[in-house]
């Protein structure tokens, strides 16, 4: 006799509780570092790996690149919707609210005088993200607007994107 297979709420409830259950009995292995590292590869491609895997980033013609792959801030812009695809999906889960489909639309806003020092009153990172998510499934608009309230306390790029994070910077010279 087989068992059937969970299903990826049920998965994502046994990974929500292991890992609670974990890190409240021992604080310290709720402490992660996460590890990016790249060089520089023609013109102004950037070959990063993390953790096993390759992604190249590069600009378009208009800022010394060819456009072979996504910018450094389309990739930022990837990592706030991906993170938050994954955050729905796991509190849908552990709030019990059914989500059969989630899609996601990001845009920034960035004004280039900031990066090319044209105006330093001008910041280089964006002026303004905004974020469009589209829920579908069975419960009712108050369950997801519960779900998305959730979201907005946990997710961890829309936490690095609202609010400051220290940055250290340490220059090698070979």
């Amino acid at each position: 006799m087989s068992s059937a297979a969970p299903t990826r709420d049920e998965a994502l409830r046994a990974i929500v509780s292991a890992t609670t259950t974990a890190v409240t009995d021992d604080p310290a292995k709720g402490h992660v570092v996460f590890r990016v590292n790249g060089t520089g590869g023609e013109g102004v491609r950037t070959h990063v790996r993390i953790n096993g895997h390759s992604l190249l980033v590069d600009e378009p013609p208009a800022l010394g690149g060819e456009d072979a792959a996504p910018n450094p801030v389309e990739t930022a812009l990837a990592g706030l919707l991906s993170c938050q695809v994954v955050t729905y999906r796991f509190w849908a889960a552990e709030l019990g609210i059914p989500l059969d489909d989630i899609t996601i639309d990001v845009e920034g806003d960035l004004d280039v005088r900031g990066f090319f020092g044209a105006d330093d009153s001008v910041r280089p990172g964006f002026g303004e993200v905004r974020v469009v998510v589209t829920l579908s499934g069975p419960a009712g608009e108050e369950r997801y607007r519960e779900l998305a309230a959730t979201v907005d306390a946990h997710c961890p790029v829309l936490d690095l994107f609202r609010n400051p994070t220290p940055v250290t910077t340490t220059l090698r010279v070979a």
